[in-house]
């Protein structure tokens, strides 16, 4: 399985280029270079449309949803927010449908499962929203995590830096994960529902303020479960670049946890440049754009864009109606 990454030699600094004006701030919107058009999924069988439709009546006539995993009293349930309803798109319903092999009663058991995840961990909206930008801030003083521009087929870039850490192990570096992979979502443009996640594992000493530590296999495992259960059919492609040994042994224990269909996604060593247009790419990855973190400017301007896409979609989910079920396309109309 040497396929998880050769070790090659650190790079020491992020490059740049002096006499470039330099880019500090999350590119709003893809390449205008790329002629994607929005895919729409249209379900082919029948009997998958009168399944789709006897999970979305199950939802719309269920009254409260439980606020935590595992053995919730009945007594503590409460009845769908604004954003959860919003969240209960008809491609949110597909997603989980396909996951579940179209069988209706996995599907609603497992959407009920990511509602009460979702009210648990913070990230539900509404009374439910505790994972806030400020909480996370200060994991991404260095830019460990970053939303920087759009692949060649318009999926939001994820970029991860584990050379970059700058806290130790703790709960708040999932939350820190998990709310940069709900604003990658926001950043998805009409038409795509999908990311594509970058992981480079290089060292950068000017902005690593912590060794970082390969994590343990359980912490691993917890994530991908995670990413595999409430996040159904969201990675489009992962990208994972500069592999040392110690991380490919880890990715090797990982790696039976993760189910097939992402393994199929997932490219080693592959330059980025491959996979996303050089407008939309650093200088130091072989693209053109002369960028580079700079908290202070990055996280405030970065925030206000999610802001603005998360209101105008939110105005868009009113104007339809403000009922579970509406299509994510026309809720990102105008993003």
């Amino acid at each position: 399985m040497s396929w998880f990454g050769k070790k090659s030699e650190p790079i020491k600094e992020w490059k740049v280029i002096e006499d470039k004006p330099l880019v500090a701030k999350a590119l709003p919107k893809p390449s205008e270079k790329l002629d994607h058009q929005p895919t729409y999924e249209e379900i082919k069988e029948a009997e998958h449309e009168q399944i789709y439709q006897n999970v979305l009546n199950h939802f719309n006539t269920t009254e409260k949803f439980p606020v935590s995993e595992g053995n919730c009293p009945e007594s503590q349930w409460k009845p769908l927010n604004k954003y959860e309803k919003a969240w209960l798109s008809r491609q949110c319903f597909l997603r989980y449908l396909r996951a579940c092999n179209w069988k209706e009663q996995d599907a609603i058991k497992r959407i009920t499962g990511s509602i009460a995840w979702r009210r648990e961990f913070g990230i539900a909206g509404g009374e439910f929203e505790k994972i806030t930008a400020n909480h996370v801030k200060e994991e991404n003083e260095t830019g460990k995590h970053q939303i920087f521009g759009f692949d060649d087929e318009k999926r939001p870039c994820l970029m991860l830096f584990t050379g970059r850490q700058n806290t130790k192990t703790s709960d708040r570096q999932i939350q820190h994960l998990i709310y940069m992979l709900e604003k990658s979502i926001e950043f998805m443009p009409q038409g795509q529902d999908k990311l594509c996640l970058c992981v480079d594992f290089k060292k950068y000493p000017e902005a690593c303020t912590y060794e970082p530590k390969v994590p343990p296999v359980g912490l691993g495992k917890s994530i991908l479960y995670i990413l595999q259960y409430h996040y159904p059919e969201r990675l489009g492609r992962a990208l994972f670049i500069n592999i040392p040994t110690l991380v490919s042994i880890f990715l090797k224990l990982c790696w039976p946890f993760v189910d097939p269909y992402t393994k199929q996604k997932c490219k080693f060593d592959e330059p980025f440049k491959e996979f996303i247009t050089s407008d939309q790419l650093p200088y130091h990855y072989g693209g053109e754009i002369n960028y580079e973190y700079v908290h202070e400017e990055y996280w405030d301007d970065f925030v206000a864009k999610v802001n603005i896409k998360r209101e105008k979609m939110l105005e868009n989910f009113d104007k339809l109606g403000g009922e579970i079920g509406l299509s994510e396309w026309d809720l990102k109309e105008g993003i």
